[in-house]
């Protein structure tokens, strides 16, 4: 029986690792359909608010919703709102502005995949926790895959040097978001920190949009289609997959699914844009899922190497995050999951 449930946990992880790179990478599709006529703040605004409200509805229609929603310590909803603005407001905010600046998607892409590496330099003195040799393998391939899909996609842009700034911040934004949620001790339930995440994101793009006149959206059919798609798909599922695998699987095994979402935006860049795809595309895809499935699978074999970490402390294996041992028998579980 207990070997029946790990098979099914596996498949289960093994269908939102694919439902998250799919719907992670439809954000970059989206931004590059939907703003061609309408600025980034007004579909981001109209992306986010009616999501917000729904959210908060489903939130407080739910058993005891609203009294677990008062419940939640200030501290943990202060963290939870410096989350969503960095890792939410900040990312997508970021993405669109450099598609808007003109540059061209996997680009942007090729950018954002950077970042399993710069996480991955960072575990160490910020979570207390070590790469393996064959990790940064894995991940070294995966970025060697990724620069050959993008650079393959790369053409003429009318981009100006200082706007390759922009995808970089968006990913910095994202990491901070993401060291932030790992370092913290309270594990609220998903649905209540993605509430949290958009309403706050939603609010702040409503602002942004109402300083720069950009709030009103058009009476376009094809604009709503849009702003639901991408309410649904980059935001609801792919934001809820995120923060969910970030506890199934630990940050270095989720940050590599990263790898995908490249090569991932490539082809259905040559599939809805007519864009090349050739040898050193198909290549790339195969470096890349050789590198994340290396990963994934040392991930799984090991138990996470503790640095420079106080003997009054305990790294659960499960989460990956560093926490204060409060009494031997919560290490004791910790240790044991």
């Amino acid at each position: 029986m207990s070997k029946q449930i790990g098979v099914l946990g596996a498949v289960v992880t093994v269908v939102a690792s694919a439902a998250f790179v799919t719907s992670w990478s439809s954000g970059f599709v989206i931004a590059k359909i939907a703003t061609v006529d309408v600025p980034a703040t007004t579909l981001l605004g109209w992306r986010f608010a009616p999501l917000a409200v729904v959210l908060l509805v489903v939130l407080l229609a739910r058993p005891g919703g609203l009294a677990a929603l008062r419940t939640v310590p200030r501290a943990d909803l202060r963290r939870q709102v410096a989350i969503g603005l960095s890792a939410q407001f900040g990312y997508c905010f970021f993405v669109y502005a450099a598609v808007g600046a003109g540059i061209a998607t996997g680009t942007t892409a090729l950018i954002d995949a950077v970042q399993p590496l710069v996480v991955a330099t960072l575990v160490g003195p910020l979570l207390g926790l070590r790469v393996r040799g064959g990790q940064w393998v894995g991940l070294t391939l995966g970025a060697v895959g990724v620069a050959l899909v993008v650079g393959s996609q790369l053409g003429g842009s009318d981009a100006s040097a200082t706007a390759y700034l922009l995808p970089a911040a968006a990913m910095a934004c994202l990491i901070v978001g993401t060291f932030v949620e790992r370092r913290s001790e309270a594990r609220l339930p998903v649905v209540t920190t993605l509430t949290i995440h958009i309403v706050v994101t939603a609010a702040a793009l409503i602002v942004l949009a109402l300083a720069t006149g950009t709030l009103a959206p058009p009476a376009d059919a094809a604009f709503w289609l849009a702003a639901l798609l991408s309410a649904a798909l980059p935001t609801l599922i792919a934001y809820g997959l995120y923060w969910w695998l970030l506890r199934r699987v630990g940050i270095t095994a989720l940050n590599a699914l990263l790898f995908l979402v490249a090569p991932t935006t490539a082809l259905a860049g040559a599939a809805l844009f007519d864009e090349p795809l050739t040898v050193v595309t198909v290549a790339g895809f195969v470096l890349c899922a050789s590198g994340v499935a290396l990963v994934l699978i040392l991930e799984g074999r090991k138990d996470p190497v503790v640095l420079n970490v106080p003997r009054s402390a305990v790294v659960s294996p499960s989460t990956s995050v560093v926490r204060p041992d409060h009494a031997p028998r919560e290490a004791e579980e910790a240790c044991r999951r």
